[in-house]
């Protein structure tokens, strides 16, 4: 996907992305720099880190790494407090961390393993995370959250995958709407919920889902990582200050 030329809409924002080192996060920090926000990228890895700070640095925008395992609660509490030290505060929290049961070891794990990386590490750090942030931004007159959604959640998907993301995603998207409510009016909380994004497991899927994908999806391809970046950048930019307690669907029109 060519990039679109820079611009400086989010110039001056402080953020931070969770889950930042590859697929939709990596592609949200790239497009926050490419708006002139600066980025503090979350990883579990330094290499992978330190690769994605490597493509931001000489955008003018400042940049820098936080590592942390969200399976382990202290290092996520210390990832808010590092993260909230750095720039002295921040104006815009991406959650969009993820635990990856599709590809590498994932696929081999037991029903019961997978719920419980996911759950541990798409809500219950989610969950935490965001409302330590959140408390900070109301203590310092504003800020924007963005999470983590899935399009299916709402209606439904066949299948083990479909079971475990529609209870992981549903939750983190009720959440997102009470969450909204519990810190307005200072503090946008919303949520994007991506339909078939070509990530990881979308680049090596069967031909039996790629065909699926384009039957269920009206704009007849699937969705990019920037696809959704772009929409996370408009819900923490200046043009969404209407908007709190929404479920953005990013995913082609797809209505199921």
């Amino acid at each position: 996907m060519l990039e679109p030329p820079a611009d400086a809409s989010l110039r001056g924002l402080r953020c931070a992305v969770v889950g930042a080192t590859s697929g939709i996060g990596r592609a949200t920090a790239l497009a926050l720099a490419h708006a002139g926000a600066d980025v503090i990228v979350h990883g579990r890895k330094l290499d992978a880190a330190v690769k994605v700070v490597q493509e931001i640095e000489g955008r003018g925008v400042r940049v820098a790494s936080i590592l942390a395992d969200l399976r382990s609660r202290e290092q996520g509490d210390r990832l808010v407090a590092n993260a909230w030290k750095l720039w002295s505060g921040l104006d815009a929290w991406i959650h969009f961390a993820g635990a990856d049961v599709l590809t590498g070891d994932g696929p081999g794990l037991s029903f019961e393993a997978k719920l419980d990386l996911l759950w541990e590490v798409d809500v219950v750090a989610a969950i935490r995370l965001c409302r330590d942030v959140g408390r900070r931004m109301v203590a310092e007159g504003g800020g924007s959250i963005v999470t983590m959604g899935w399009d299916q959640a709402e209606t439904g998907m066949e299948g083990e995958s479909g079971e475990l993301f529609s209870a992981i995603k549903g939750a983190v998207m009720a959440f997102t709407r009470s969450l909204a409510l519990s810190l307005a009016p200072s503090v946008r909380v919303n949520a994007v919920a991506p339909g078939w994004i070509r990530t990881a497991w979308g680049e090596t899927a069967p031909a039996e889902w790629q065909d699926r994908v384009l039957r269920e999806t009206p704009l007849h391809r699937w969705g990019e990582p920037e696809d959704v970046a772009n929409a996370a950048a408009f819900l923490v930019g200046p043009a969404s200050s209407f908007l709190t307690g929404q479920i953005l669907r990013v995913n082609g029109g797809a209505i199921r």
